[in-house]
C-alpha cells in the first residue's frame, strides 16, 4: 500500500544513498503489482500495521520518498512491501525495476493508525481493503497478537480482476499452515481466519464491492456470520480515499465508531492513502 507523499521527510540533496537497506527478494504478481523484501535495520521497532518512508534517489540527486505500509509482521527479520506500478509515477516508475542486491532508502520512523492498540477489545476483527491496501493487513494477519485479542479475523479484499488477488490469496493459504501460529493458537487456528476475496470486473466465485457486500448482508450469509455489532465487531479500513469514506459510512451505519491511537473505539482508517499517483 502506498500512502500520502505529504508525510515525506523534506528532500535534501544526497551524494550517497542515506538510510540504505538491501533488496533481498522481488516478485512481480501482475503487470501492475509487485512485492519486495529488504533488510531490516537492527534498531527498527514497529507495531504490525504501521508504515515507513521508503524511496530512491531522483534524477536530481534528491530522494523521492513515499510512505509504504510494512507488509511483514513485527517479528520478521526482514521488511516486506507491496506496491502498484505507475508508469509515470515519480517513485514507482523506478522502484518497479529494483533487483536483489539493489539498495533503497528507508527512514526508520514507523507510524500509522492501523494498529491493534487503536481498537477496543472485541470478538471479531474485520480487515477491509482494496488493491494494495491489503499490505498492512498482510502484516496483521501474520501477527500472533491479532488472534490473541480476537476470536475470528476476517479478511475482505476486493480487486478488479482475479489475478490482482493473487498476493493475498497465497498469503492466506500459507498462513493456514503456518507452524508458528498453529503452535501458539492450536491446530484449529486456520478456522479462525476467514478470507473473502471479491472482484468487481472479472467474474469470480464472489463478486461485488465491499460496501455492497456489507450493506446487503451477503458477506454475512456467505461466511455464516451474524451482522456487524458494535459490541463485538472491530474493523480496519485501507484503500482509496473514496473507498475509505464509503466504508466508514457503512460501519457507522452498523453503529461502530471511529477510533485512534489516543482514543480506541470500534474501527480505524488509514487516512494517508493516496491512490495511484506514486
Amino acid at each position: 500500500m502506498t500512502l500520502n507523499p505529504s508525510v515525506a521527510d523534506a528532500a535534501k540533496p544526497v551524494k550517497t544513498l542515506p538510510d540504505a537497506q538491501t533488496v533481498t527478494a522481488v516478485r512481480h504478481w501482475t503487470d501492475r503489482l509487485f512485492s519486495f523484501r529488504v533488510t531490516r535495520p537492527a534498531s527498527l521497532r514497529f507495531r504490525s500495521g504501521e508504515f515507513v518512508m521508503i524511496g530512491l534517489p531522483g534524477d536530481n540527486g534528491k530522494p523521492i520518498l513515499r510512505a509504504y505500509s510494512i507488509a511483514s509482521p513485527a517479528w520478521d527479520d526482514e521488511l516486506e512491501f507491496y506496491s502498484i506500478k505507475v508508469p509515470d509515477g515519480p517513485l514507482t516508475s523506478k522502484l518497479q525495476n529494483i533487483r536483489v542486491g539493489d539498495e533503497i532508502i528507508l527512514r526508520p520512523k514507523p507510524v500509522g493508525t492501523l494498529v491493534l492498540d487503536a481498537l477496543l477489545p472485541g470478538k471479531r476483527l474485520w480487515f477491509l481493503a482494496t488493491g494494495t491496501g491489503i499490505a498492512p493487513f498482510a502484516s496483521l494477519m501474520r501477527e500472533p497478537d491479532s488472534y490473541e485479542r480476537f476470536e475470528q479475523v476476517i479478511m475482505m479484499h476486493t480487486c478488479r480482476t482475479a489475478d490482482e488477488l493473487a498476493y493475498g490469496r497465497e498469503l492466506v493459504e500459507n498462513l493456514k499452515h503456518d507452524p508458528l501460529l498453529s503452535e501458539i493458537h492450536g491446530e484449529d487456528f486456520a478456522n479462525r481466519l476467514l478470507y473473502y476475496p471479491t472482484t468487481t470486473r472479472e467474474p469470480s466465485p464472489w463478486m461485488g464491492r465491499i460496501t455492497d457486500n456489507l450493506t446487503s448482508g451477503k458477506v454475512f450469509a456467505d461466511l455464516n456470520l451474524p451482522p456487524m455489532d458494535p459490541a463485538s465487531d472491530r474493523a480496519m479500513i485501507c484503500g482509496s480515499l473514496d473507498f475509505n469514506t464509503d466504508v466508514k459510512a457503512v460501519l457507522e451505519g452498523f453503529g461502530l465508531r471511529e477510533g485512534a491511537n489516543s482514543e480506541p473505539k470500534e474501527f480505524v482508517v488509514e487516512k494517508a492513502f493516496v491512490g495511484d499517483g506514486i
